[in-house]
């Protein structure tokens, strides 16, 4: 009985060793997640010092856990604040581009306009002096509305720079024949054979060809900056939906409530979740991407042919040879305009000079040594160079989110990592395949519960948004202005087209453009594009009615 004796206190120690054992199985210390818990800013008041049962939760695995009901819920409302911190960080560099890109071009189009017509105004107070002070609202005006037009006013250009053009030859017709009174009827007269009389020469054919190219191209260029900027500052802004947000916080916060506060997630973990949470935003991509090929297409064009810096610097020398050419051949406009539209009357007192003679003695040609000034601190060259860099860049942003988020270093595990990493469910492999980007591919993802029968509405109109603005550019690039209500909440930019120049115009782009009438004003063409659809429609009555009355006879 001696060696029952001496083993029975051994068995004592060593049941209660082991049962001290099996206590502390159940009952792990929380004293890790009680530290990283308070690292995020919480009290810790009524969190547990260890594992207590898990019943309570509703997102987290039902096992021991460190979590109360008020951390789980706490910790899911921080894993959705950081979701959309991480979107927000992520996207910073696309919006700031287009946000810093956008102030560039447009103060600097701005600046464009307003030195060019400083430079005019000055060359030309030189060169004519009073003369060009008493016509100079001519000059004025054609700034304002070309500034209007860059600025998205409802400007038909070629109308505008017809009208210059007019006012233009109204004016030096009288100049150069002082003698004579001239009636308004009789002035609306010669607009009518300004293009017969060709008074300028090929100026102002070529000026809006040019004016017309390079402002339709830097407007829309702008404006598509304008609407890159929006949705990227829209789409941005991540509102989680319930689904995501259960799945944001059993892969950040879960390995807390389970007592590994230091376990990352599993990269291909945080792509399923990042897909899933994402989905609608990846749906942006192909959109996003031909408007991102647009912008580059005008970019080209503005640092090529509708350079709008080339067409600006030097259209006062442009507008002088235009007079200078008119003063040429004054003689034989006068008389063919006489001809046309009658002889005036002479004014009281006034004898017949010569027309050249009378020419002379105001106008004298411009001193080519005169150089127009340019736009200030940089040039278009270097604005178009630095943004298209940026903007290839910015392709494919939309479907890259979720792989950009989960290569922080900050988020996940990383790859060397993958054994000792969060799954999910403990530490260890994530073995679900990786979803493929867009709503339509998460029916099955094995993180996220996602609704595929309900696209976001807010991203559904970005699409369209981009969609509106990528054909813009299009016809931008080939030449034209394109009549449609601006992109993004903005009613400010239509205008009205020129035609296709050079190129023929895409087939598959059928927009409403209009033309303006030569040489008409501004009443003229509103009443008659108002008229005409009304007189469409009556022709097609009339005629149905024939038709019908045909039949009958028969």
């Amino acid at each position: 009985m001696s060696w029952i004796s001496v083993l029975l206190p051994v068995l004592c120690t060593l049941a209660v060793f082991c049962g001290s054992v099996l206590a502390d199985a159940k009952a792990r210390t929380c004293s890790e997640v009680r530290q990283a818990y308070s690292a995020k800013g919480f009290s810790l008041s009524n969190i547990p010092y260890q594992e207590i049962s898990g019943e309570h939760l509703r997102i987290c695995t039902q096992g021991y856990t460190c979590c109360t009901s008020e951390m789980e819920d706490k910790l899911s409302q921080q894993s959705k604040l950081e979701f959309e911190n991480m979107v927000a960080e992520t996207s910073h560099f696309l919006r700031t581009t287009f946000v810093s890109r956008h102030k560039k071009f447009d103060e600097f189009f701005r600046e464009l306009l307003e030195n060019s017509k400083k430079s005019l105004n000055g060359m030309f107070i030189r060169t004519y002096g009073q003369l060009y002070r008493q016509n100079s609202e001519v000059f004025r005006d054609l700034f304002t509305e070309l500034k209007r037009y860059y600025t998205g006013g409802n400007v038909n250009l070629e109308e505008t720079l017809n009208d210059f053009w007019a006012r233009l030859l109204e004016r030096i017709f009288q100049l150069i024949n002082p003698q004579y009174h001239f009636t308004e009827d009789y002035l609306e007269c010669i607009s009518k054979y300004t293009d017969q009389l060709k008074p300028f020469g090929d100026v102002p054919r070529k000026v809006k060809v040019q004016v017309t190219r390079a402002f339709v191209a830097a407007r829309a260029f702008v404006q598509g900056l304008t609407v890159g900027r929006e949705v990227a500052n829209r789409v941005s802004k991540v509102i989680p939906t319930v689904g995501c947000i259960r799945a944001l916080m059993k892969m950040m916060y879960c390995p807390y409530c389970h007592g590994l506060p230091t376990v990352k997630p599993c990269n291909n973990y945080c792509l399923n979740v990042m897909k899933g949470c994402l989905a609608n935003q990846a749906d942006l991509d192909t959109e996003w991407n031909l408007f991102i090929d647009a912008m580059l297409l005008v970019a080209g064009r503005l640092e090529g042919p509708f350079n709008i810096e080339s067409v600006m610097e030097p259209i006062d020398v442009k507008i002088s040879d235009a007079i200078m050419t008119m003063q040429e051949n004054s003689m034989q406009v006068s008389a063919k305009v006489f001809q046309g539209c009658g002889q005036p009357k002479l004014l009281h007192g006034r004898t017949s000079r010569s027309i050249s003679e009378s020419f002379n003695i105001r106008f004298r040609p411009y001193s080519p040594e005169e150089h127009p000034t340019t736009a200030a601190g940089t040039s278009l060259d270097r604005l178009i160079t630095d943004v298209k860099g940026k903007l290839k860049l910015a392709k494919k942003f939309w479907s890259t989110l979720p792989n950009n988020i989960c290569s922080d270093g900050n988020v996940i595990a990383g790859v060397p990592e993958e054994e000792d990493c969060w799954n999910g469910h403990t530490k260890g492999r994530y073995l679900p395949e990786i979803m493929n980007d867009g709503l339509t591919n998460q029916m099955n993802n094995p993180e996220v519960d996602v609704d595929i029968t309900r696209p976001d509405t807010k991203i559904r109109q970005q699409i369209m948004a981009l969609r509106m603005m990528t054909n813009k550019l299009k016809n931008a690039f080939n030449g034209n202005d394109v009549t449609f209500q601006d992109s993004i909440d903005e009613a400010s930019g239509s205008g009205s087209g020129s035609g296709c120049i050079d190129e023929m115009c895409p087939p598959e782009f059928d927009f409403e453009t209009t033309e303006a009438t030569p040489w008409s004003n501004k009443n003229e063409t509103k009443s008659s594009t108002a008229v005409r659809p009304y007189l469409h429609w009556l022709a097609i009555f009339v005629i149905s009615g024939l038709l019908v009355l045909q039949r009958q006879w028969r």
